[in-house]
């Protein structure tokens, strides 16, 4: 492939319109400019469904969730009927079923999940589930009530894991698809270290292990999944962190190199991205590098589908920043290559 097609999701109070596209040159990693896609209100996420011809976002500022059709350029997106109801207030991170039938939402204001269905030509119906998550924990200001940040669904399409972070635990729910009906699992959630801040959890290709990301505590926590029960196990835990930072940090995105040999996680604090080795007979985690992002913020980022870039977003300083990425050590080299987006948060590849 010549060129992959990527969409950058903003917060638009500062200038930027909606979803923006970009291309990069898969020979050089050089971007093209930005291109508004589709004009809608703080997309701050984004994903694809598994046809990858629906593209599906939350609009945080208005509660709601909006499902496009990409086009035949794989630039522009035509919204599809009418936005949905997310569920709850400041939707935060979304994710499709992989029979295309269900919509997941975390809602991070309310502590709320939220399933969707979602009609055969891609646009939503109002939820079929909405679940609200109640308590609190160890830090004052971030924990005094529920955040649910990420929903993520297991590999067979079973179980949908959501990183609460205000309450330090990973709810476990099945998913019917065909209803969209979601159910507390059992057990019913998995608790993180206090004062973790649980944010984004997401699962290796082999399907059997998967790696959380803590906002607060700023670690990569690695999981062996069972399948047969939808529970995870911790098997390494590693600071994101140099040993001798002591500044402020907000960790943020958590990405498995295609491969599945590799790890990476931003830190909003020194403005990097943590590079780890992963060995699945052990299933210890090793920190490899950390390099600078590039930029202030970097809050997402994605990796090609042929683990050759690495693409992140900053929104403190409106800027998308290109790495290339070494396939067989897993490290990152810098390049100069760069678009202006303004407030950009979320990286989705398209192809």
């Amino acid at each position: 492939m010549s060129t992959h097609h990527l969409f950058i999701g903003p917060y638009t109070r500062d200038g930027s319109k909606g979803i923006y596209a970009l291309q990069l040159d898969a020979a050089t990693g050089r971007l093209s400019d930005a291109v508004l896609a589709a004009e809608t209100r703080n997309p701050s996420y984004l994903t694809l469904a598994v046809d990858r011809r629906t593209l599906y976002a939350v609009s945080e500022s208005d509660a709601m969730a909006a499902a496009f059709a990409v086009g035949d350029d794989r630039v522009h997106l035509t919204a599809l009927a009418a936005t949905q109801a997310a569920g709850g207030k400041a939707p935060c991170h979304l994710a499709v079923d992989r029979t295309g039938r269900a919509l997941l939402v975390a809602n991070y204001h309310t502590g709320v999940v939220a399933s969707l269905p979602i009609n055969p030509d891609g646009s939503l119906r109002p939820p079929a589930s909405i679940i609200h998550h109640t308590g609190s924990s160890v830090h004052l200001e971030r924990q005094a009530t529920a955040h649910a940040h990420c929903v993520t669904l297991s590999p067979d399409n079973r179980f949908v894991f959501v990183c609460d972070l205000g309450l330090d635990k990973i709810f476990i729910y099945r998913l019917d698809p065909g209803s969209a009906q979601l159910s507390p699992a059992e057990p019913p959630f998995l608790p993180t270290p206090a004062g973790s801040g649980p944010r984004h959890l997401t699962f290796a290709p082999d399907g059997r292990h998967a790696f959380l990301v803590t906002e607060l505590g700023g670690t990569l926590i690695a999981y062996r999944y069972d399948a047969a029960h939808g529970t995870l196990t911790a098997t390494d835990q590693k600071s994101t962190l140099a040993p001798d930072y002591r500044g402020e940090n907000t960790s943020a995105a958590v990405r498995v190199h295609p491969l599945g040999r590799f790890v990476y996680a931003s830190n909003r604090g020194p403005d990097n991205i943590a590079v780890f080795a992963f060995d699945e007979a052990s299933e210890r985690l090793a920190l490899v590098e950390l390099v600078p992002s590039g930029g202030q913020g970097p809050r997402d980022f994605a990796l090609s589908p042929d683990g050759q870039w690495l693409v992140a977003a900053h929104q403190f300083s409106d800027v998308i920043t290109v790495f290339r990425v070494d396939r067989s050590t897993g490290r990152l080299t810098p390049t100069p290559h760069r678009a202006r987006v303004s407030t950009p948060v979320c990286v989705l590849f398209l192809d």
